[in-house]
């Protein structure tokens, strides 16, 4: 599905897809397999807001990612996965295994009552099986939840309630560098409170021992005796649920936001196969010589889903995943597996790059890099820092660095250069895709014409990978993404437009962190802490994180005072890893007597942020505060 070659033709498609959007998304969407093509390409308004793409479209999702490439790429890899230990063995599918896994393990579904329309939870490592059941549960018309493994049983458990699964898959545990997961003792303690939840399917990984429910638990290994690997597609309607994933949202409570079927198969398959510039068409049949794509996420994260899975098996890729960690057993596992594998393309997190180039260069001497083609990066925006040693010691000044930004809510990349086009800047995501309309809007709502403004980042037209609603609660969807602003998606983000033209995302405008490229709501984050039994109320805010990108900063108010500061923190810190999980601990906690609020009682965030940024100077008038002189008091004892 490439289709742009040059810059000139990025800048034909630009004005192709600005002024006839609709003949521009038909023409990408023709590309696919349809049971029934669709009735009228788009039907929309930002006001309800209300989305539908290929409306009467009749299709299923793996049957593009799968069934279409066994006539020409059975026998091509599809799946490489590397285990967190070095000296496991690989495992690598071919296109026909892999379809093959899929049908099994959607009969296994079957069998256990999974049916269409079922919300199904996800829970697993990143092992081939966590793919193989995403794929099974689109195959059969079930609503894929995948959440992180990483996740405390009180946020799965509220994941699972929301959703209203009926179904949970994972597995006895899971590798993640020298820990071991206990995946299986968490699901039974989140499903002490899950009464909807009737069948769990078990993978056995690390072989510890866990408790199997009877009537309620069976093993992965087990069911899949019972099937064949025949399964034919369930056959979805274009605007049907494909899955919910949650993000966390200012409010406390984890959104639940909902992609559908063909909308987000043709927008994932777009910008995967354009922004990176793989060419399915020129890789040798059967073979992984070239074209080897390793997108470093989670799937229990969007990018994940949208470019280890999706993306890349939709567009004929070889899609490599990794299990552990870029330390494991050293710094230098990244560039070894690009060595060990020839890893032409390589897409990963700023997070992860910050922290490898502070292990400093002898861990990537070791390796050629030779492979490389495109680098790419993704959760956050990349310091110029970090950009230009990703250059130099990784791409060896001769790969491309798509710096793409875009979101949970979005489904794929929306602003981003395309590899070897675009000229790139660092720090810069450059310029918006062809498809996607882009305006900067001051605090009032008005556009921001021109170069060299900066505002808040909205887009003013749909793309197919559009969120179409936050799961059982669309008044949430409204509120959050199109009530800032009238007749627009709100991004969240600020943004300044330079004089070329270029984008630059300058951060979160609202209360949600984004810690290692993952957006943590404020509220979320407070509640955990406020579960410590010391504790009165507690204060979040973000931070500049030379590692992580941000940080997180939590000012708490315990019920009395304790001299052993210290172990309160640690007790804190525990608190929240048992409620959240390790993702959300903060990086520092600042014990107060008060927090700076207005006479209202709301929590001024920006005096927070300022002070946990350490600009003191800048605080802004504090005199309107109920009480100003908490604020002297809390400078102090900064941390």
């Amino acid at each position: 599905m490439i289709s742009i070659n040059s810059f000139e033709d990025y800048k034909k498609q630009y004005a192709l897809s600005v002024q006839n959007p609709e003949q521009f998304w038909e023409d990408k969407a023709n590309q696919f397999v349809w049971k029934k093509k669709w009735d009228k390409v788009l039907e929309w308004n930002f006001e309800e807001p209300d989305v539908k793409w290929f409306l009467g479209g009749k299709l299923n999702i793996t049957e593009n990612c799968l069934d279409r490439h066994l006539k020409e790429r059975a026998h091509q890899t599809a799946l490489i996965w590397e285990p967190n230990n070095p000296n496991e063995a690989v495992r690598k599918f071919t296109y026909k295994e892999l379809h093959s896994e899929v049908c099994w393990f959607a009969n296994v579904l079957k069998n256990n009552g999974a049916k269409k329309g079922d919300r199904i939870c996800i829970y697993m490592p990143m092992v081939p099986e966590l793919a193989i059941a995403v794929l099974a549960c689109a195959r059969i018309g079930a609503i894929h939840s995948v959440v992180f493994g990483g996740f405390s049983f009180n946020s799965l458990s509220d994941r699972i309630h929301d959703a209203d699964c009926n179904l949970v898959i994972t597995a006895d545990g899971g590798f993640r560098g020298s820990k071991d997961i206990p995946l299986k003792s968490v699901v039974d303690e989140a499903l002490k409170t899950c009464p909807t939840v009737k069948k769990v399917i078990v993978l056995e990984r690390t072989k510890c021992n866990v408790t199997m429910l009877a009537d309620r638990d069976v093993w992965w290994h087990d069911e899949i005796k019972k099937v064949s690997d025949k399964c034919e597609v369930e056959i979805m309607d274009a605007e049907d649920m494909l899955f919910i994933l949650y993000t966390s949202g200012s409010t406390g409570k984890p959104k639940g936001v909902v992609h559908t079927c063909g909308g987000y198969m043709v927008y994932t398959a777009y910008t995967f196969e354009n922004v990176f510039q793989y060419d399915a068409t020129s890789l040798p049949l059967g073979g992984t010589k070239s074209g080897i794509f390793w997108c470093t996420a989670d799937i229990g994260w969007i990018t994940g889903h949208s470019y280890l899975v999706y993306g890349p098996l939709l567009a004929g890729a070889t899609t490599l995943m990794f299990e552990g960690i870029p330390t494991y057993p050293d710094a230098g596992r990244f560039w070894k597996i690009i060595d060990k594998h020839s890893v032409n393309i390589f897409y990963t997190a700023p997070t992860a790059i910050r922290s490898l180039e502070a292990m400093g260069l002898d861990f990537v001497k070791p390796y050629k890099l030779n492979s490389l083609r495109v680098l790419g990066s993704v959760g956050e925006p990349i310091n110029v820092e970090a950009w230009e040693w990703y250059y130099k010691n990784i791409g060896k000044e001769n790969c491309p660095i798509v710096d793409t930004w875009w979101q949970t809510e979005t489904g794929g990349i929306m602003i981003s250069p395309i590899a070897g086009i675009t000229v790139t800047k660092p720090g810069f995501a450059t310029l918006p895709l062809p498809g996607v309309q882009p305006v900067l809007l001051d605090e009032h709502g008005n556009e921001l014409l021109g170069n060299n403004v900066e505002g808040r980042l909205c887009m003013k037209f749909p793309w197919p990978g559009i969120i179409r609603t936050t799961y059982k609660n669309h008044a949430r969807c409204k509120e959050a993404y199109f009530s800032t602003f009238k007749n627009y998606y709100f991004t969240g983000d600020g943004c300044r437009r330079d004089a070329d033209g270029y984008y630059r995302i300058t951060g979160r405008v609202d209360d949600v962190i984004k810690v290692s490229g993952h957006l943590l709501g404020t509220a979320e984050i407070e509640n955990a802490i406020n579960e410590h039994p010391d504790i009165v109320e507690s204060a979040v805010v973000g931070f500049a994180h030379e590692i992580k990108g941000w940080g997180i900063y939590a000012y708490v108010i315990p019920d009395r005072e304790r001299k052993d500061s210290d172990e309160l923190k640690k007790e804190i810190t525990a608190t929240v890893n048992k409620f959240m999980g390790a993702i959300a601990k903060p990086d520092k906690i600042q014990i107060v007597s008060g927090l700076p609020k207005t006479r209202s009682g709301k929590i001024m965030r920006r005096i927070l942020r300022k002070i946990a940024e350490g600009d003191i100077n800048n605080l802004g008038d504090t005199s309107t505060l109920l009480d100003p002189a908490v604020v002297e008091e809390i400078v102090k004892g900064k941390v």
